[in-house]
């Protein structure tokens, strides 16, 4: 039971570090997007840039980030970070495309300051698609991390899924799946329940 529980502990701050990181890079690129010239948005060659690489899965990106940063928790974090981006990013661009264009110029001719334009039109716009690209994000993180762990972990719970087949320990293979499901279920329950609380206009 007691590697039971510091495997999930894990496998779950991987997560939580890992995402982290990618909220706060994922909210940054979403406003420099954003922020691109009209033409530059409808350029085809640089939509392909910026979209192309969201759609291999996390888990094709483990070779190269082994080949990269080795084994170990670094490694574990840029998976998790690869996971979650791209949705942030998608989602607040998305977000903030959504604004009408009347309330920018209502805002623009009422001369606020870019921090009230900030907190006033720019976080509200976003904060409802943020929420839901964090809860798919950290969903496409928590696959990544165990994928991860099963090919090139030290620790968690796809490293003990690992350790645990190839020592027949089927029951504890059972456990460690039970424990993915439930922390899984668990994390996206509660992301909802922030989603709720801090964007009820939803």
């Amino acid at each position: 039971m007691y590697d039971l529980l510091l495997n999930s502990w894990s496998s779950f701050s991987r997560v939580l570090i890992g995402g982290a990181m990618a909220v706060v890079l994922g909210i940054l690129l979403g406003f420099l997007r954003y922020s691109l010239p009209r033409f530059l948005k409808r350029n085809f060659i640089i939509n392909l840039i910026l979209d192309a690489p969201k759609f291999p899965p996390p888990i094709a990106w483990i070779p190269f980030v082994i080949l990269f940063f080795g084994i170990g928790n670094t490694a574990s974090f840029i998976i998790v970070f690869i996971g979650v981006l791209p949705s942030i990013v998608t989602q607040v661009y998305d977000g903030l495309e959504s604004i009408k264009l009347e309330v920018l110029q209502t805002a623009r001719s009422m001369q606020l300051s870019k921090v009230k334009m900030l907190r006033l039109i720019l976080i509200p716009a976003i904060l409802p698609q943020l929420m839901t690209g964090i809860r798919v994000g950290f969903s496409m993180g928590w696959m990544s991390i165990i994928a991860a762990e099963m090919i090139s972990g030290q620790s968690g719970l796809g490293y003990s899924i690992q350790i645990n087949r190839i020592n027949l320990q089927y029951t504890n293979m059972i456990y460690d799946m039970i424990a993915i499901g439930v922390i899984g279920y668990l994390m996206t329950r509660l992301l909802y329940l922030l989603e709720a609380r801090m964007a009820p206009w939803k």
